[in-house]
C-alpha cells in the first residue's frame, strides 16, 4: 500500500507542478485569454486538429517567449513518457512544427531517454509489486526472454524497440524487474528509437510548412519522404539481421518443442 501511496503522491505533485506552469504563463497575449477570444487553454492534443490548433498557438507565443516555451514542452513530454501515459507521437510532431526538424530531432531523443529512465526509475521505486500483480505473465515471458539474450543484451534491447514485442511503456516499467542495467536501458531508448523519433519530427515539420495540398507533392517533400523512409529501414534491417544470428528470438512453445526433440 505504502508504494501505491508514494506514486500518487508523485503523480499528484507532477500534475500539479505542471498544471501552475500552463496556467500561469509569463505576460503578454495568452491561449485562452480576451485578446485570442478563439484561443484556448493549454492542453494535450488527441487528434490531429488538435495537434495542429496547439501548434498553431505556441508558434505565436513562442515568439516572445522562446523559453518558457521550451521548458513547457520539456515538462509536458517528461510528464507523459515518466508516468507512461500514451500520445507522446503527437508531442514529437509537436516538436518538428515548433522547433524544427533536427533540433526537435535532438531534443525528442533526449527526451524519450530521460522520460524513460525516469519511469523506470519510477516502477524501481514504487511500483515493482503492482506491474508484477497486474501482468504476471508478461513479466515471465520478458524475463525469459532476457535471460536468454543476457550475452546480446544491449542489441536485444535496440531489437524491442525497433521490432516491439510488447508495448514501450511495458519495457519501461517492467526494465527494473528483469534486472536490466540502467545505463544500457537509457542508451538503447536513446539509440533504438531514432528512427520512430526521426518520422514523427519531420512529420511535423512538413506538416508545418505546407500552404495547401499542392505542396505535398513538391519535389522538396517528396525526397523528405523518401528520407523519413531510408532512415527508419535502415537501422531495422542491421539490427534484425544481426538478430538472426546472435538473439533468441523463438516462441517458449517453439523453444520447448525444441527441448524435448533434444532430448
Amino acid at each position: 500500500m505504502r508504494p501505491l501511496l508514494g506514486l500518487l503522491l508523485v503523480f499528484a505533485g507532477c500534475t500539479f507542478a505542471l498544471y501552475l506552469l500552463s496556467t500561469r504563463l509569463p505576460g503578454g497575449p495568452r491561449p485562452g485569454s480576451p485578446e485570442e477570444p478563439e484561443g484556448r487553454s493549454l492542453w494535450f492534443p488527441s487528434d490531429l486538429a488538435e495537434l495542429r490548433e496547439l501548434s498553431e498557438v505556441l508558434r505565436e507565443y513562442r515568439k516572445e517567449h522562446q523559453a518558457y516555451v521550451f521548458l513547457l514542452f520539456c515538462s509536458a513530454y517528461l510528464y507523459k513518457q515518466g508516468f507512461a501515459i500514451p500520445g507522446s507521437s503527437f508531442l514529437n510532431v509537436l516538436a518538428g512544427a515548433l522547433f524544427g526538424p533536427w533540433l526537435g530531432l535532438v531534443l525528442c531523443c533526449i527526451l524519450t531517454s530521460v522520460g524513460a529512465t525516469c519511469c523506470y526509475l519510477l516502477s524501481s521505486i514504487f511500483g515493482k509489486q503492482l506491474v508484477v500483480s497486474y501482468f504476471p505473465d508478461k513479466v515471465a515471458l520478458m524475463q525469459r526472454k532476457v535471460e536468454e539474450n543476457r550475452n546480446s543484451l544491449f542489441f536485444f534491447l535496440l531489437f524491442l524497440r525497433l521490432f516491439p514485442m510488447t508495448p514501450n511503456w511495458f519495457l519501461n516499467l517492467s526494465a527494473p524487474i528483469l534486472n536490466i542495467p540502467i545505463v544500457q536501458f537509457f542508451f538503447s531508448v536513446l539509440i533504438g528509437l531514432i528512427p520512430y523519433n526521426f518520422i514523427c519530427v519531420q512529420t511535423g515539420s512538413i506538416l508545418s510548412t505546407l500552404t495547401s495540398l499542392d505542396a505535398l507533392f513538391s519535389w522538396g517533400t517528396v525526397f523528405k519522404l523518401l528520407a523519413i523512409a531510408l532512415v527508419a529501414l535502415v537501422p531495422g534491417t542491421l539490427i534484425k539481421k544481426f538478430s538472426q544470428k546472435h538473439l533468441q528470438l523463438n516462441e517458449p512453445s517453439n523453444t520447448n518443442h525444441i527441448n524435448r526433440k533434444d532430448t
